[in-house]
Order: structure tokens, then C-alpha cells, then sequence
């Protein structure tokens, strides 16, 4: 009689799974799941995950390392609400260092039916036992999804949604999302309703949803996710923004000191990563105040602290703007147009002698990198990935001096592998098109963003 029922079961899977793969938008119907399943942080004992359901429900993912796959465990049991936008956020804590989970979700007590993988993968306990692991991670920024009725009139701002496909065929460790990660329209950034629309609307891709459910997740953000057009601290519904924001991604944290803002801080191997806020704290572009901020003392204070400190080859800073790039005008944002706040943070980095510091940074809808060369010290590196799927703005005739090949005037991705021995690691980042065909890359030894004197 039980192994009646075990076949019967069985069987019942195997239906399920053949509709799913003859029939997935029919099954999707059918379905609680409004998106996700999202993976987020990755700590050696800790993975935070993320679902969305259409409807209030009781959301619970089972999970298994991949070479045990007898012995689960479950996540705790979260209710969605409408007011957070049916979101759940939880946590795979029964983890060990470097190993790889399967997982399954479920909505009310059942099981979601995918045609595609789900998994994620803890932090790798290397230290004092062997050489930092090779890993791999993609960026970009500007990613626009259209819907007409609240697009503006005229040609389509979105396309080449394909990008997500190729990015997800690339198999990354990682996704760093460089803000504009949803564009908050005229209809969307005076309520609470319209900000949730927006970003569900976004984040319900179906193009989207492999990548969500395999690859884990960072973000930052720049200003049509925190609001208007170069919008800035004045903003009036940057709380509600902020409290989105937070709903519909697992970061590590959110702000320093428990304040405001999306500040954070990962590691990755040996690789230390600053997550920066550069529209809470900002000061209006064009305010006639010569010590104006765009991340403010107290972010910066915080940076520095930490850079300080790290022994990272690499110390990634993400932020939603250009650092090197001089340029302004015609609504570009670059830090020049806080140059005193700029002049600082880049002295600061100078006077303690911090090694291998890589801008991450979006916004500009065209992808560059910017190399700083100082004489006796290491270059800095301004590494620009944008756009990902919203209109390009060329970039060939902008007068960048510090860029070094060619601006790529199309929709991209950057895709950053760190390898090599510890203390000879180097950083490799190609860029690719929509079809993840490669484009341009370049490679930075950690050997080469040594100061040529002592660090004392």
C-alpha cells in the first residue's frame, strides 16, 4: 500500500512537471507566486531568500546541500501582508561554509513548480587553510521595464530584456545591481501603492525570474529608485522609498550606525565590498553651498574607517554616480559637482596610502572605465556598467580624460572575475552585449595597486 501511494505521488510529480515545461504560463496562473524566488546575502552559515506572492499566504522554503539531499531543513514560516507588498524575506540558517543548497518553496503549504533551477551557496571558510577561491559576479545598472499606460508617449525607453537571459548563461556567483534598478514614473513616487506597483511590476519579469532564483543578489541605488529625476535629500517621500527599497531586497543591512540610508558593507573571498547611499544624504546639485554633500561625513568617516582596515587586494566602493569622470552639464551627475566632498574622500584615500581601491558605479547609460594614474602611487580604477535594458546615451563624445578604451554605446553587462594565489590576485572585467557576446575587457593585478613606498 505505501509503495502504491509513493508511485502515485510520483507520478502526480512527473504530471505536474510535464505541464510546467508544456505549459508554464498556464501553471503560473494557477500560482500564489507573484515573483521569485530571490536569492540574497551569503554568509558561510546564513542565506537570506525572498518571495513575493500575489495574495496573503504562508510562504516556507525547504532547503538540502546538494550532496545530501535526504537531509532538510526548513526556513521559518512567514505570512505575507498587503501593506509590504505580499514581500517575505527569509532565512536559511542550518549552513555550513562552501557547500551549495537546493531549494523549494512553498505557498500555503504547497510546493511551486519551477522549470528551471533553484539554488544558492554559502561563503567558502578559506582563511588560514588554503588560497582565496575564485569567484565571479556581474554588474550593471539602469534597468526599465516598460508598461505604456504610465510610460511616456513615443518610442519605448525599454528593451533587449533578453540581457537577464545572458546573464543568468553566464553563471555568476553574484548580481551587484548599481542602482536605477526600477524607474519610479509620475504616477508612482507620490503613494505607497504606486511605489510598490512600480517595483513588483519590475521585479515580476519573466525574464528575470531565473536569474533571481539561482544567483544571489546585491543593490545600491541611484535616483528613479529613490525618486524622481536626480532627485536628492529633500525628496520628500525618501522614507517610504528607503522602506521599499528594503522590502524588495536582502542586503546584509540597511545604513550605518542605524540610521537611514542603504549603506552596507559584504566581503566575497578576500574581496571587501562598500555599498554606498549617494541620494539620502545629497545636497541639491545646483545649491550654492561649496561644502555641500553628496554621501556626507558621517558615510564618509564610515568608508574610510573600513578601508582602513581592510586587507582586501580589492576594495570595491558601488555608488549609483561617476567618481573620476569631470564632466557635468546637460543633467550628467558626476561627484564634480560636489568637488570639495570629492577632493576629501580622495585625499583621505591618498594620506592613509589605501591600496586597490575599484569604483563600481551606473547612472550614465553607456559603459566606460576611468583610470586615475598618480605618480608614485596606485592608479584608481572607475569601472561605469550601464545600461542594462533602459535607452542609451552615448558616451564616445564626452570628454572623459581619464578614460581609458572605448565608451560602449549599448545595452551591457560587466562580468568580474577575481582569481590567482593570495597576494597575486587579479581582476578581470569584460563586458558583453545583450546576447552575451563579449565586447571589451581589462585585466588589474593586485601587484599593480601597490603604493611604491611603505604603508607606514
Amino acid at each position: 500500500m505505501n509503495t502504491l501511494k509513493i508511485k502515485r505521488t510520483f507520478a502526480i510529480e512527473i504530471f505536474f512537471l510535464v505541464l510546467l515545461f508544456l505549459f508554464p504560463q498556464t501553471l503560473k496562473a494557477q500560482s500564489l507566486l507573484q515573483s521569485g524566488p530571490m536569492v540574497g546575502y551569503s554568509a558561510m552559515r546564513e542565506v537570506g531568500l525572498w518571495v513575493q506572492t500575489k495574495s496573503e499566504a504562508d510562504v516556507m522554503i525547504k532547503y538540502w546541500d546538494i550532496k545530501e539531499p535526504l537531509k532538510t531543513f526548513y526556513t521559518n514560516s512567514v505570512k505575507t501582508e498587503k501593506n509590504k507588498a505580499y514581500t517575505a524575506k527569509l532565512i536559511a540558517d542550518n549552513l555550513e561554509p562552501g557547500q551549495i543548497y537546493n531549494y523549494e518553496v512553498y505557498v500555503n503549504n504547497k510546493k511551486e513548480l519551477f522549470n528551471y533551477e533553484l539554488k544558492f551557496q554559502t561563503q567558502k571558510l578559506w582563511q588560514w587553510r588554503e588560497d582565496p577561491p575564485e569567484f565571479s559576479f556581474v554588474t550593471g545598472s539602469c534597468f526599465y521595464v516598460n508598461e505604456e499606460k504610465y510610460d511616456r508617449p513615443g518610442r519605448s525607453y525599454g528593451s533587449d530584456y533578453q540581457i537577464v537571459e545572458s546573464i543568468y548563461k553566464s553563471k555568476p556567483d553574484f548580481m551587484l545591481w548599481l542602482g536605477d534598478n526600477y524607474y519610479l514614473r509620475e504616477a508612482d513616487w507620490d503613494s505607497w501603492s504606486g511605489i510598490l506597483h512600480r517595483i513588483t511590476h519590475t521585479r515580476s519579469l519573466p525574464e528575470l525570474q531565473p536569474l533571481l532564483g539561482s544567483v544571489h543578489h546585491y543593490a545600491i541605488w541611484d535616483d528613479h529608485d529613490f525618486g524622481p529625476n536626480n532627485s536628492d535629500r529633500g525628496f520628500w517621500n525618501k522614507h517610504k522609498t528607503l522602506e521599499a527599497f528594503k522590502l524588495f531586497w536582502v542586503n546584509p543591512s540597511f545604513g550605518i550606525e542605524e540610521g537611514d540610508g542603504i549603506t552596507t558593507y559584504f566581503q566575497w573571498a578576500d574581496v571587501d565590498f562598500f555599498l554606498m547611499d549617494n541620494r539620502f544624504f545629497r545636497a541639491p546639485n545646483f545649491l550654492k553651498e561649496e561644502k555641500k554633500p553628496m554621501l556626507g561625513e558621517k558615510q564618509i568617516q564610515w568608508l574610510i574607517d573600513n578601508l582602513v582596515s581592510s586587507q582586501a587586494p580589492f576594495k570595491i566602493i558601488a555608488i549609483g554616480g561617476q567618481t573620476l569622470n569631470p564632466v557635468t552639464g546637460r543633467g550628467i551627475e558626476t561627484y564634480e559637482l560636489f568637488k570639495e566632498e570629492k577632493e576629501k574622500l580622495f585625499e583621505l584615500i591618498e594620506r592613509n596610502k589605501i591600496e586597490g581601491v575599484i569604483f563600481l558605479s551606473g547612472d550614465r547609460h553607456h559603459s566606460e572605465i576611468s583610470k586615475f594614474e598618480r605618480e608614485n602611487a596606485y592608479p584608481i580604477y572607475d569601472i561605469t556598467s550601464s545600461s542594462l535594458t533602459a535607452g542609451v546615451s552615448p558616451g564616445k563624445e564626452e570628454k572623459n580624460p581619464y578614460r581609458i578604451g572605448e565608451s560602449i554605446d549599448q545595452h551591457n553587462f560587466a562580468k568580474i572575475t577575481v582569481r590567482g594565489p593570495r597576494k597575486n590576485r587579479e581582476l578581470e572585467c569584460n563586458f558583453y552585449d545583450v546576447n552575451g557576446g563579449f565586447i571589451s575587457g581589462i585585466k588589474i593585478k593586485e601587484n599593480d595597486l601597490k603604493y611604491q613606498f611603505d604603508r607606514k
